[in-house]
């Protein structure tokens, strides 16, 4: 590595605010537009002359399956990322490249293992989340295109990890920036003018995620990168595979709970309002998709700067790091807690122009997100879990929020005479109680543990 990359991604000299903000900022671009491969699609789908409404509805039961898949991209990348950037902390840059080069094999693996079985449950599996006799056959043609695509999926959202750890976050946007321009051109063309429906919606995100991941490996593995993949890294290594898989752990559970929670409430939406609060649903899940990236943005970039001063035992800029990401994340949830209180009808609308899904919709926004600003505890807690290696922690506060908490109430409220409302309550109910554990447990053990003096660097 040379010496102007050594100074570009030293996180131990600097301000924090101004290390979290350079990394952040890229972040929250390159998330912005990773959330336009599927909004824009949602968007253009809810326009197909005369089926919108129900192709729209068909293509939101496909959430739990996508979700699942960006999971196991996740288990790869988000396990392996941090852990590289503790590595470069400790001056390790060799151990560094071999976490790398086995995330890397864990998600090729990943790619077979995701595609084969999907295809495999796809048709009765669609059924169980929610899909009718109307919806189902636009939900299994867009889910066909994007499973067999699902190879590409995993390797951008993966690896783009390791690119943004290394501190190249204008690369990693660039990423996702190349792929969504792609999708945006390709969807209205295959949509509308090739007449493909949703399946030349599927077919144009996979076509962007390809030519993403070329990007993505072609940097990694060329001169401009400090730690470049070579063959010899991705040997396998036990230990090295078991701690990529223990730390990404959570993130995994995250997605795949956030799958579950999809599938628990389309099915109770389905049997307590029908295909109408299904497509609700759907519409309020892409607008928290785009409305939760500055609490992610922000939150993730603290990662490479927290887990590299960790790594360090430069533990005092390991608590600036964690505050002022705190701070940043608190008064986003709040400003995007009263814009959903205020403007909900607004919202919606950038999703779709059908009036009885907003009329239907406008309530039930309201009551989706009435403790938002509470998720800013959870982020601040989840991602310190996260950087300081604490798997089983975050894998817990993963769990609790979603899997304990979110699913059980969904399937529970209705049937205390609650009906739709009751699935939508579910929400700030976990947004109570989940963020206020993980929050107070990090603060009560691991805080404590960063209050030590640094440790002298050689």
């Amino acid at each position: 590595m040379n010496t102007k990359q050594q100074q570009s991604n030293d996180f131990s000299q600097g301000s924090i605010p101004a290390l979290i903000t350079r990394m952040a900022l890229p972040l929250i671009g390159a998330q912005v537009v990773n959330a336009l491969y599927n909004l824009v699609d949602r968007i253009y789908i809810a326009r197909i002359p005369g089926v919108g409404s129900a192709a729209l509805t068909g293509v939101g039961v496909c959430f739990p399956f996508l979700m699942i898949i960006s999971a196991f991209a996740q288990l790869g990348g988000m396990g392996g990322a941090p852990l590289l950037s503790i590595a470069r902390g400790e001056g390790d840059l060799q151990r560094a490249k071999r976490i790398q080069g086995n995330s890397l094999l864990l998600l090729l693996i990943f790619s077979v293992l995701t595609t084969s079985v999907s295809l495999a449950v796809k048709g009765r599996a669609l059924y169980w989340f929610g899909a009718s006799a109307e919806t189902f056959p636009y939900a299994d043609a867009y889910l066909t295109v994007y499973v067999l695509g699902s190879p590409f999926v995993l390797l951008t959202l993966g690896m783009n990890n390791f690119i943004n750890a290394q501190g190249y976050a204008r690369t990693g946007m660039l990423t996702v920036l190349i792929g969504a321009a792609l999708n945006i051109v390709f969807d209205p063309l295959f949509i509308f003018v090739f007449h493909m429906g949703v399946t030349g919606a599927a077919l144009a995100t996979v076509l962007s995620q390809a030519v993403s991941a070329v990007w993505v490996m072609a940097f990694l593995t060329g001169k401009r990168c400090a730690l470049p993949v070579r063959p010899a890294d991705l040997k396998p290594d036990g230990a090295l595979l078991r701690r990529i898989c223990g730390l990404g752990f959570a993130t995994f559970i995250m997605n795949v709970n956030d799958s579950l929670v999809s599938v628990v409430c389309n099915s109770q939406l389905q049997r307590f309002g029908g295909d109408t609060y299904v497509g609700v649903m759907t519409v309020i899940s892409s607008l928290r998709q785009i409305l939760f990236l500055p609490l992610s943005g922000f939150s993730q970039g603290s990662l490479p700067v927290m887990g590299f001063n960790y790594g360090a035992g430069l533990y005092s800029r390991v608590r600036r790091a964690f505050l002022f990401s705190l701070e940043v994340c608190v008064g986003a949830a709040t400003l995007i807690w009263g814009m959903t209180e205020l403007f909900p009808g607004a919202l919606l609308r950038v999703f779709t122009d059908d009036e009885t899904l907003i009329a239907a919709g406008i309530p039930c926004c309201r009551t989706y997100f009435a403790l938002f600003m509470m998720m800013s505890l959870q982020m601040a807690g989840q991602r310190g879990f996260v950087a300081l290696g604490r798997s089983k922690q975050a894998t817990f506060f993963s769990l609790l929020r979603k899997a304990l908490i979110v699913a059980p109430m969904a399937l529970l409220l209705p049937r205390l005479g609650l009906g739709v409302k009751g699935v939508f309550l579910s929400e700030p109910i976990s947004d109570f109680i989940g963020p206020t554990a993980c929050f107070v447990t990090f603060m009560l053990t691991e805080w404590k543990k960063l209050s030590i003096p640094d440790k002298i660097r050689a």
